[in-house]
């Protein structure tokens, strides 16, 4: 008797047996049966022992922290180009590309989402490409979405695997007279590109280049060519709304350069709009919200979601704008919301003349 895998063989030796030829036939056919279940049997405890001892990938999706090799290496790697269009934020993605906000944040800093969407607000991250330079930095490309805002976001990691910058690759917009498209180009440039199809059916370009500048840690612009969608007449969006606060009024300095201050319906707010085109065109920007007063005769613009702040400093006869934070996503790269503007005299209100005494 022989035992294998537990498996107890018989053996016989059929040759020399005076066992009958027909049982020695039987006995063959045993031997040969029990042979290849022993070796099933190994087979499938060979799987088993594999399938126990293999180490089962770490989810981004869940809340156990995880290394930042499996978070880095979760990413798809490819050689660029990479190209991000605004079509490619509007798609759905699978939940298996999901990334725990506590998992981000375990390895980028927490005020990177803030500063894009607001506090408070936790938004859905998904794995996008990875796309690495030889014994330098890793870009890590993510996805992040909410109700209201979707964005391509680009994550720089150095050699040693640390967190050094990030790049809103591509924000989406609501101007359906316009579409973006972004990447990364072969020379590890990276690209913003928006093109406006203007009502006579032409079509106006602008672009923006960035690189990852090693030494300062961060994305430096290197180059613009800043969209033509120069307008030739402001229309007032705000025209129309109250004027009894002191301060409600237009200050204007020509009919390109405005801020139009109205009643908000909450004390101590105002609605503002301010449009202002410098320097034949190449410096211009745009924006209209509401801002608090902080003093009597200061107001303050802050909004969750947009980096941008600006003060509203006014006196009795003009207002002054400061960004108190930068306000590049309303504004051309070469210049600021910063300036004064003198207020508009608005026509003396006839009043009815007294009647003659008789």
């Amino acid at each position: 008797m022989k035992t294998y895998a537990g498996i107890v063989i018989e053996q016989v030796n059929v040759k020399n047996s005076t066992v009958p030829s027909k049982q020695k036939g039987l006995y063959s056919v045993y031997n040969c049966h029990n042979m290849i279940r022993y070796l099933i049997y190994t087979a499938t405890a060979v799987y088993l022992l594999a399938a126990c001892t293999e180490k089962k990938k770490p989810s981004l999706s869940g809340e156990e922290p995880v290394a930042i090799e499996v978070f880095i290496e979760s990413f798809e790697l490819v050689n660029p180009p990479v190209e991000v269009a605004d079509t490619t934020l509007n798609k759905r993605e699978k939940d298996s590309l999901l990334i725990s906000f506590k998992i981000f944040t375990q390895f980028v800093p927490d005020s990177v989402p803030l500063k894009i969407f607001g506090k408070n607000a936790k938004p859905k991250l998904y794995i996008g490409k990875r796309v690495e330079v030889d014994k330098q930095e890793t870009y890590l490309f993510v996805k992040a979405v909410t109700a209201d805002k979707k964005v391509m976001l680009v994550i720089c990691f150095d050699k040693q695997k640390k967190f050094r910058a990030w790049l809103p690759l591509l924000v989406n917009d609501a101007n359906q007279a316009t579409s973006q498209q972004s990447g990364l180009d072969r020379r590890f440039s990276f690209y913003k590109s928006t093109y406006l199809k203007r009502p006579d059916g032409s079509t106006a370009e602008g672009k923006e280049v960035y690189i990852y500048n090693e030494d300062a840690g961060r994305f430096l612009l290197i180059m613009t060519d800043a969209l033509d969608d120069r307008v030739t007449e402001v229309i007032n969006p705000i025209d129309t709304l109250p004027r009894e606060n002191k301060f409600s009024a237009d200050y204007v300095k020509d009919k390109l350069n405005m801020v139009s201050i109205r009643d908000d319906a909450k004390p101590g707010k105002i609605i503002f709009f301010i449009h202002f085109d410098r320097n034949n065109g190449e410096c211009t920007g745009e924006l209209k919200g509401t801002a608090g007063f902080t003093s009597a005769n200061t107001a303050v613009y802050r909004q969750p979601g947009d980096v941008c702040a600006l003060q509203l400093s006014f006196t009795s006869s003009s207002v002054s704008i400061k960004e108190l934070e930068p306000c590049g996503t309303h504004r051309g790269v070469k210049c600021s919301f910063d300036g004064s503007y003198p207020r508009k005299k608005e026509p003396k209100k006839r009043t009815a003349s007294k009647r003659s005494s008789k």
